[in-house]
């Protein structure tokens, strides 16, 4: 075939620009063979995962009834020995004269250059302070409970307070006057007075909350202002033994100083609980923090609203746990109750006839299942309310009648016993229980002088100088009375006795065994 010269060229550069075009589609890998077509590139990676519900929603509806509570306190000087304060301005005229030592001291407590600038140091002075203007003694938290202004904070919050700032979730600050404390719950409520009304939220049902809900808290961490962090309710009814009505909240959400006094939220924006205190061996939040529960803060703070006081039905006398060999001993059933240990002289209780001995198992009807229990139901009461308390007694129950007292300032009044001595007895010995006692100096109990290490006595906390006031409900006054009740108890198919103690003039009682099997 005869190709024209002009025709070859052309037919040359265009199967050169055909190798070309492959060549290059090789190269990147991608590519079409047809001219004038782009490279086609992967997408980014994309997972189409379940989404998680937020919190978001929540906590942009109840931050604005969040606050940071500022507290205030004039603080007198320690002492005016009449020298110059200007003489020593660090307080470090005290330290040896050493230049190394001084500047270290100066470093620690923030007298040293700032960032390198030896004009930039803060020197604290007692001549640049005014005694007579109050200074900042600690920071919380709190949340507003009505549209005009009372919020809810914590009693150790502003415990040493006298004068208070509530900053807004916006930065605005506001001045606010206490209205009330109650020590015995570690809450307080303040009044904010302002133009218009204020965010507020409700409390909510705690008695619906479950150990695995979501919460979130809402506060003041060390000062940084509105944080929120989210756990689950870890547990329920906890005792830190923090006073006589713990019954804390716990959960896991990240709480702080300064959280203190602030809201945790279920879902709904309703306040479950208020951040009172964690467990921290380093002082900060390791996951377990406790709350305290709305119920009881919707109590105390509508009281604290309405009179600035709490005031607190008062049963008076004191109690403890019901143990398992207290109950044998007994006779009950269940280590569920409170068993009184001594009837205050002056209190309702002893004037409506409970006596130490009783196991208080039911108030107006509601079973009493720990001491703690019985605290709180009572505390519940205001003074003056006639209740129905059942005890058990001599093997069965009864129901008394008590017109409860006002609760005092000391929730103890001990009396001492003013009797002259008599003189001191002859030893003798409870083998059985491993006990050394002699009688009483006043003739009422036997007195432990000796406890042998291995014997349940002593497992069960008994020491020398305890007295044995009764057992099983019988005065001791010699140790026949001890053995004969012992004897009457293996009668009766019971393994223990039940053994009254007197130390340091409060009672309590002690089950120990009497028989094996």
């Amino acid at each position: 075939m005869n190709i024209a010269p002009n025709s070859y060229s052309v037919t040359r550069k265009r199967l050169l620009a055909a190798v070309a075009s492959v060549a290059v589609a090789g190269a990147i890998g991608v590519g079409a063979l047809t001219s004038g077509t782009s490279p086609v590139l992967a997408d980014a990676v994309r997972v189409e995962a379940p989404q998680v519900p937020g919190f978001a929603d929540v906590v942009e509806r109840v931050s604005p009834a969040v606050v940071s509570v500022k507290v205030k306190a004039k603080i007198s000087p320690a002492a005016d020995d009449g020298s110059d304060p200007s003489d020593d301005q660090d307080g470090m005229n005290n330290l040896p004269n050493n230049p190394q030592l001084r500047r270290f001291f100066k470093e620690f407590r923030g007298f040293g250059d700032q960032d390198g600038q030896g004009g930039g140091n803060r020197r604290f002075s007692h001549r640049d302070r005014n005694n007579d203007q109050p200074r900042p003694v600690a920071q919380g938290s709190g949340f507003f409970i009505s549209d005009d202004g009372y919020l809810v904070t914590n009693n150790h919050v502003v415990s040493e307070g006298s004068a208070f700032t509530v900053v807004m979730n916006d930065g605005k600050e506001l001045d606010a006057k206490l209205i009330g404390t109650d020590p015995r719950t570690d809450l307080a409520v303040l009044k904010v007075d302002g133009v218009g009304k204020f965010t507020y939220v409700d409390f909510a049902d705690d008695s619906k909350v479950r150990v695995g809900d979501w919460v979130v808290a809402v506060g003041n961490p060390f000062g940084l202002g509105g944080t929120v962090t989210a756990g689950i309710v870890s547990a329920r009814g906890r005792d830190i033994g923090a006073g006589p009505y713990d019954d804390f909240i716990q959960i896991d959400a990240s709480v702080n100083r300064g959280n203190s006094g602030g809201p945790t939220f279920n879902l709904n924006g309703q306040v479950v609980g208020i951040n009172t205190a964690i467990f921290s061996p380093s002082g900060g939040s390791v996951g377990i923090a406790f709350d305290i529960p709305a119920s009881t803060a919707k109590q105390v703070v509508q009281d604290l609203m309405k009179s600035g006081s709490v005031q607190r039905g008062w049963l008076g006398v004191e109690i403890q746990p019901v143990t398992s060999d207290i109950a044998e001993s007994l006779g009950l059933k269940s280590n569920n109750g409170a068993l009184v240990s001594s009837a205050q002289d002056d209190g309702p209780g002893k004037k409506a006839g409970i006596t130490a001995g009783d196991v208080i198992t039911q108030v107006d009807g509601k079973d009493v299942a720990s001491p703690k229990e019985l605290a709180r139901l009572i505390g519940a009461y205001s003074p003056g309310k006639s209740v129905d308390v059942t005890v058990w007694r001599d093997g069965k129950s009864q129901t008394v009648k008590v017109d409860l007292g006002k609760l005092p300032l000391s929730d103890k009044q001990a009396s001492v016993d003013q009797s002259q001595p008599a003189a001191p007895a002859k030893p003798d010995t409870l083998a059985d229980l491993g006990l050394t006692v002699t009688k009483s100096e006043n003739g009422k109990g036997l007195v432990v002088t000796d406890v042998d290490p291995d014997s349940d006595a002593a497992d069960r906390g008994i020491q020398p100088g305890d007295v044995i006031t009764s057992v099983n409900s019988t005065e001791v006054n010699g140790t026949d009375d001890v053995t004969k009740a012992m004897t009457e108890a293996v009668k009766s198919g019971r393994k223990a006795v039940l053994m009254q103690i007197t130390r340091d003039d409060t009672n309590r009682f002690v089950a120990l065994p009497v028989a094996k099997g």
